[in-house]
């Protein structure tokens, strides 16, 4: 896979002061008009050997074109803040906004090859790891994120040169790290787990591009094409995406919305149990969450539900048995100006607690196959998709500590209408009703269908729902407080 790149590929200065006015012309020209005509988001991966060059490149890239538009990120041992967190979390906070170009110097592949060849992962901690790139790569190209993934190669020579080269000059030697010199003495196993991470995630929507990297005129106009080519060709393409959404297609399915329909809507409790229930279980988890070990773990609930279930006032009675510095409330509506120009998941993963910390969210990622299934905000094949992308997402918070907890509240549609005229009978309250929750009210069936096909494809074994029977509005809160603190207990 790396015999090409091993050739002696070399661009003279003549050549290459003739060549680069017109390719910075050019790539500024595309720069531009990404970002005021075609509006999508470009991730460039500089990845590959020690010494090779990824730093200068991406420094010619912020001489050559506007650095207002273009953002680089170094990626390095993750700190404390980042190892509370998802791997990819970082990432997440690192993507550009639509129009922009990031560049992303030692992101998830230097990580992985680094835990392999340095850390002696086994081979099945690999793969889990390759397939979790590939996951992520998928999701953020079917957003429409042109990722262009650019190696660095080196032969063992060429890089020992390189390498000796950069430290003998004072003003270079401290681009020569530890981890370069360790990395040339395992040459050949990581150029082996290189070939084969790159063979695995090589894609039709994130393909890689092998430059040599040993004479840096080459190495930095051949990257510079790439780049022209690439956004250039993405840019022509009126109205295309990047790739066609990888979903199923939709067709009609018996959707069991008994699940929901079906729910023991009768159950009560009576007032004074309720405040005997409500404090001990606020107790509980209070005492709970004050634990050493929650110190090095998360939790993360979710509240779904009709309007007027009582998600609310659900959540007041849990942040009431909260520390205020422990806990922040999420209150997801329509997406803002900033977060229109970002990935789907972006603002979710942008929330996620650190450890010792819980994060609860006021409806969730799960608008997707909800309000935008059902009032048609999406195409059928985005949030058909998103039941894969929520999976997998839920699936990192578990395998990095994360305790998720997912509620659906629900109630009748005959207690909704005498929720709705309480409200807007109590001038306080009035403002907790809508024009849009009457227009949703009327789409009731679509939206019960929508919730059982959600609750059908999205409660794992690792994150199930929890149906919450919400009638009774005391039952409904005692019920959710005793399966946190239970779910809370059980984890710990």
């Amino acid at each position: 896979m790396f015999e090409s790149a091993e050739v002696g590929h070399k661009l003279d200065r003549a050549e290459y002061e003739k060549e680069v006015p017109k390719l910075r012309e050019a790539l500024l020209n595309a720069q531009y008009d990404l970002f005021e005509r075609a509006r999508f988001a470009v991730v460039v991966l500089l990845s590959g050997l020690g010494g090779s060059g990824r730093s200068e490149t991406a420094n010619r890239f912020n001489e050559w074109m506007d650095p207002r538009h273009l953002h680089t990120h170094t990626f390095g041992p993750p700190n404390a803040l980042e190892r509370e967190r998802p791997a990819a979390w970082r990432y997440w906070q690192a993507l550009p906004p639509k129009g922009s170009i990031g560049v992303f110097l030692n992101a998830w592949y230097h990580d992985l090859l680094a835990g392999r060849t340095v850390d002696g992962i086994d081979s099945a901690d690999l793969q889990r790891s390759l397939r979790e790139i590939r996951q992520l790569e998928t999701t953020l190209a079917d957003e429409g994120v042109l990722l262009v993934k650019i190696w660095f190669h080196l032969a063992r020579d060429d890089q020992r040169k390189r390498l000796k080269d950069l430290a003998d000059d004072p003003r270079t030697r401290w681009r020569v790290t530890e981890d370069d010199l360790a990395q040339l003495k395992i040459y050949n196993r990581y150029r082996d787990v290189a070939e084969h991470a790159l063979r695995e995630t090589s894609t039709a929507e994130a393909p890689w591009m092998i430059v040599e990297a040993t004479d840096p005129r080459y190495r930095d106009v051949a990257v510079g094409r790439i780049l022209l080519k690439t956004v250039r060709e993405r840019i022509d393409r009126p109205g295309a995406r990047v790739r066609p959404v990888t979903a199923a297609p939709v067709v009609a399915r018996p959707v069991n919305v008994k699940v929901l329909r079906e729910v023991d809507l009768s159950k009560k409790l009576d007032p004074k149990d309720y405040h005997k229930q409500l404090a001990k279980h606020q107790e509980r988890l209070a005492a709970l969450t004050r634990r050493k070990k929650f110190g090095r773990r998360s939790m993360v609930a979710v509240f779904e539900g009709q309007g007027a279930a009582g998600k609310g006032s659900s959540i007041r009675r849990i942040t009431y048995a909260l520390d205020a510095r422990q806990y922040t409330v999420v209150p997801v509506g329509p997406p803002t100006e900033a977060e229109r120009a970002q990935p789907y998941f972006w603002r979710f993963w942008r929330q996620l607690p650190g450890h010792g910390q819980i994060a609860i969210f006021d409806r969730s990622w799960y608008g997707r196959v909800l309000a935008e299934r059902v009032e048609g905000l999406c195409p059928a094949g985005d949030w058909m998709r998103a039941y894969r992308e929520i999976n997998d997402f839920e699936e990192q918070l578990l395998r990095n500590g994360t305790i998720v907890v997912k509620f659906w509240l629900q109630i009748s549609k005959e207690e909704q209408l005498r929720r709705f005229k309480a409200l807007e009978g109590t001038p306080f309250k009035r403002f907790k009703v809508t024009p849009e929750d009457w227009r949703n009210r009327k789409r009731w069936n679509a939206y019960e269908e929508a919730a059982a096909d959600m609750i059908d494809r999205t409660s794992t074994e690792i994150a199930p729902w929890m149906i919450v029977e919400a009638e009774d509005k005391y039952y409904a809160r005692v019920k959710i407080l005793r399966t946190l603190a239970r779910m809370l207990a059980d984890a710990l």
